[in-house]
C-alpha cells in the first residue's frame, strides 16, 4: 500500500494549502521556478556584494549552458561535448563590437593604424578585415549571437543526423570541433586576439560597463533573460515537440516508423541548446569584459555538461542550480585550497554523480516531494 498515492485528500482543504501544492508538488507547478526567481532576483542581491554579485552573474551565464543541455542531452538524448564552441561564438560577437567602439580614432591615436583594435595594430595590420566591419552595428552583432552559433549547429547536426551518427560517436564529433575552433582562434592571433582574446572590453554605445551600478544592471538582465529561457524551454517541454524528443530519445526507431523525421527533431535540439549558450557568453562578455579562446575548448565543454549532470539533466532549473554549485565550489576550493582544489572538485563531481544519479532535481523528486506530499496529506486529513 503506497501511504503518499493513498493518504485521505480532505476536498475542503483550505484554498491556499490547495494553491501551494499546485504550485510545488504538482508536475506543472511553477513553485520551483518561482523559489529560483526570488532567489536570483531577491535574495543575491541583497546580500552580496557588488564583486560577489558580478561573480553570481557569472555562474548564471553558464545556467544558459545547461539549460540547453537539458533540452539537448535530457529531452533530445544529444549528448553535445563541445557547448564551449556556442558560448564561446556568442562572446566573441559582442565582444567584436565592444572592442571596436573601445578602439576609434581618437582612442587609438597612439597606434601605428589608428582606428583597429589593439591586437591587430600589435600584428601589423594595417586596416581592419572586412569581416569585422559589420560589427560596427549593435543591432548585427545581438543578431549574430544568435544566428552564427546557430547556423553552425544546424550545418553539424544536419550532416550529422541526416546520417544517423548519435551517441558517442557525435559526442566526440563536437570535441573534434571544440578543438578545431580553439586552435583556429589561437592561431589566428591578428584576427582574433590569439590566446589571449578580445580584452580592455569599456563602454556599451558609450555606458561605462566597468562600474558598479553597470555591474548590477547587467546582473538583472542576465538574470531575467535567464528565467526567460527557462520560460521558453518550459513552453516546448510541456508541449508535442517536448513528448516526441522524449519519444524520440527512449524509442528512436519507432518514432522514425511513425512518420516523423527524427534527424530534424535532434537538429532542432541541437540549435536550440547552442543559441542558448551563445546568449549566456554574449552576457558573460558583457559582465567579465573579456572573451578568450579558453572558454571554447574541450574542457570547458565538458564542465558545462557536469552542470547539467550535477543539477538533473531533466530538470530546467536543477541546471541552474547545477551550474550556481559546481561554480561556487569551484571558486571556494581555489580560494581555500589553492593546492588541493582541483582533487576537492573532482571528488565533488564524482560524490554527487554516485550518491544522486540523477542530480539535485532527483534528490528533490526522491525524498524532498514525498515528505512535502505526506506532511500535506496529513495536514488535511
Amino acid at each position: 500500500m503506497n501511504p503518499i498515492a493513498d493518504a485521505p485528500v480532505d476536498t475542503q482543504a483550505p484554498p491556499a494549502a490547495g494553491w501551494l501544492r499546485r504550485m510545488f508538488l504538482h508536475r506543472g507547478g511553477y513553485g520551483s521556478l518561482i523559489v529560483l526567481a526570488l532567489l536570483i532576483l531577491v535574495v543575491f542581491p541583497l546580500t552580496l556584494d557588488v564583486f560577489r554579485l558580478n561573480l553570481m552573474g557569472k555562474y548564471l551565464t553558464y545556467a544558459f549552458v545547461a539549460v540547453g543541455l537539458v533540452i539537448a542531452w535530457g529531452y533530445g538524448g544529444v549528448l553535445s561535448l563541445g557547448q564551449g564552441v556556442f558560448f564561446g561564438l556568442g562572446g566573441y560577437c559582442m565582444a567584436m563590437f565592444l572592442k571596436l567602439e573601445a578602439s576609434d580614432p581618437v582612442s587609438t591615436k597612439i597606434q601605428s593604424t589608428p582606428g583597429i583594435p589593439d591586437f591587430m595594430d600589435w600584428n601589423q595590420l594595417t586596416a581592419l578585415p572586412l569581416w569585422w566591419k559589420p560589427f560596427h552595428s549593435l543591432p548585427f552583432s545581438l543578431l549574430a549571437v544568435l544566428v552564427v552559433p546557430g547556423l553552425l549547429a544546424f550545418i553539424v547536426g544536419f550532416a550529422m543526423f541526416k546520417r544517423r551518427v548519435g551517441g558517442v560517436y557525435f559526442a566526440i564529433i563536437t570535441q573534434a570541433v571544440a578543438l578545431i575552433l580553439s586552435v583556429l582562434i589561437i592561431g589566428q592571433q591578428g584576427y582574433t586576439g590569439g590566446v589571449n582574446g578580445i580584452t580592455d572590453l569599456r563602454t556599451l554605445l558609450g555606458w561605462d560597463i566597468r562600474g558598479d551600478h553597470a555591474k548590477l544592471v547587467l546582473y538583472f538582465v542576465n538574470a531575467v533573460l535567464l528565467l526567460a529561457a527557462i520560460l521558453f524551454c518550459r513552453r516546448v517541454t510541456r508541449s508535442k515537440l517536448g513528448t516526441l524528443l522524449l519519444a524520440m530519445r527512449d524509442k528512436e526507431d519507432r518514432v522514425r516508423f511513425s512518420g516523423y523525421d527524427v534527424a530534424m527533431f535532434k537538429v532542432f535540439s541541437f540549435c536550440l541548446a547552442a543559441v542558448l549558450a551563445a546568449i549566456g557568453g554574449a552576457m558573460f562578455t558583457l559582465q567579465v569584459g573579456f572573451m578568450s579562446p579558453s572558454f571554447v575548448g574541450i574542457v570547458p565543454s565538458i564542465e558545462m555538461v557536469i552542470y547539467a549532470a550535477v543539477g538533473g539533466r531533466m530538470s530546467l532549473v536543477g541546471a541552474v542550480y547545477g551550474a550556481i554549485l559546481v561554480n561556487l565550489g569551484k571558486t571556494w576550493f581555489s580560494e581555500s585550497f589553492p593546492n588541493l582544489w582541483l582533487f576537492l572538485m573532482a571528488a565533488l563531481f564524482i560524490g554527487v554523480v554516485m550518491a544522486f544519479p540523477n542530480g539535485l532535481a532527483g534528490l528533490y523528486d526522491s525524498h524532498v516531494k514525498p515528505w512535502l506530499m505526506r506532511r500535506g496529506a496529513r495536514s488535511t486529513s
